[in-house]
């Protein structure tokens, strides 16, 4: 999954107490799609868990969940989310929920001494890096773990909406290499060049058809302007201005700090349909996904989803006992 840049979140049971099938040193993944791998408690408990390691996910930060029935559930705890477990079981737990999400990728266009810079000082401060070359590149130019790419690829690279690309193919092929950028629907891209030749790389895009909103993304010259300087100092800079612009991407995505000592309302008992998204166990409340259930019934038409078989053989006993009367 750390290859193939797939979020997901580790969930670790750090406390128990009995009656509960998992005990400390239990731990799963849940990933992205809110599938769990792994063992951190039975049906009561797994539903909760996945929900709160893809609000993790969501949030990048890492929570401890204390989960129990709804009467034994501590004094709010900073730092902590009470979760209520309405199913029959019995028991409580405490689970610790750390999100893993991919590192931002920088993808390098060039072979110049700048490149080297650019990517070992990347990869230090925790870019995943690929070098990009048209022309064929030595490995062994280039530190690891950084990917080298041997011909200009942006695809083979994994570029896309959050990545970082910096052309810096120093005149050979700037047209070219920035016009891949663009198309790999990169998030940022920067030219390294002077004022002058930015322009001229543009006016020839431009006439070749590429449209000017899309030219306008491109940053040119690339980094903070520090004047002229040495190939390693020009890296620092473009460095510097990738690292800030990261920083406010994620200031102007960032939600709401979460509210960690707050007790979550207990669920209500009443019959909710299978959707899309979070369904309701309507025997005994439990939150449910209704794509991901192994237990499902149809009554009058309509498909409910269920925790355990135990909760769909109450439902087909006497489904009228389960329903919010119309």
């Amino acid at each position: 999954m750390v290859s193939r840049r797939e979020p997901y979140a580790r969930v670790t049971v750090v406390w128990s107490a009995s009656p509960v099938s998992a005990r400390a040193g239990d731990a799963g993944l849940v990933t992205a799609d809110g599938r769990l791998r792994g063992w951190i408690g039975g049906s009561c408990a797994e539903p909760v868990v996945v929900r709160q390691a893809l609000d993790a996910l969501a949030e990048g930060r890492s929570r401890l969940v204390h989960l129990a029935p709804p009467d034994d559930l501590p004094p709010p705890r900073p730092g902590t989310v009470n979760a209520a477990v309405t199913c029959a079981s019995e028991g409580s737990l405490e689970v610790f929920v750390e999100p893993r999400l991919p590192p931002a990728q920088l993808v390098v266009v060039g072979r110049s001494p700048m490149v080297r810079a650019l990517a070992t000082m990347a990869g230090v401060v925790g870019f995943d890096v690929a070098v990009v070359e048209r022309d064929g590149l030595d490995v062994a130019d280039f530190p690891e773990p950084t990917r080298v790419i041997d011909h200009l690829d942006l695809a083979a690279a994994g570029v896309g909406p959050a990545s970082f690309v910096v052309v810096a193919t120093m005149g050979r092929y700037d047209e070219d290499a920035v016009e891949a950028a663009l198309a790999s629907g990169a998030g940022f891209v920067a030219l390294v060049a002077s004022g002058r030749r930015a322009a001229t790389v543009a006016a020839t895009l431009r006439a070749a058809g590429v449209a000017d909103d899309d030219l306008a993304r491109v940053r040119a010259p690339a980094g903070l302007d520090l004047g002229d300087l040495p190939h390693a100092e020009i890296a620092v800079a473009v460095l510097a201005e990738i690292v800030a612009a990261k920083a406010a991407a994620a200031a102007s995505s960032a939600t709401a700090p979460p509210v960690l000592a707050v007790q979550v309302a207990e669920i209500p008992t009443t019959g909710a349909a299978r959707t899309e998204g979070e369904a309701v166990d309507p025997v005994c409340g439990m939150p449910v996904d209704p794509t991901t259930a192994g237990d499902v019934a149809v009554h009058d038409g309509v498909t409910y989803a269920f925790c355990c078989s135990g909760c769909r053989r109450h439902f087909e006993a006497a489904p009228e006992q389960f329903l919010t009367p119309a």
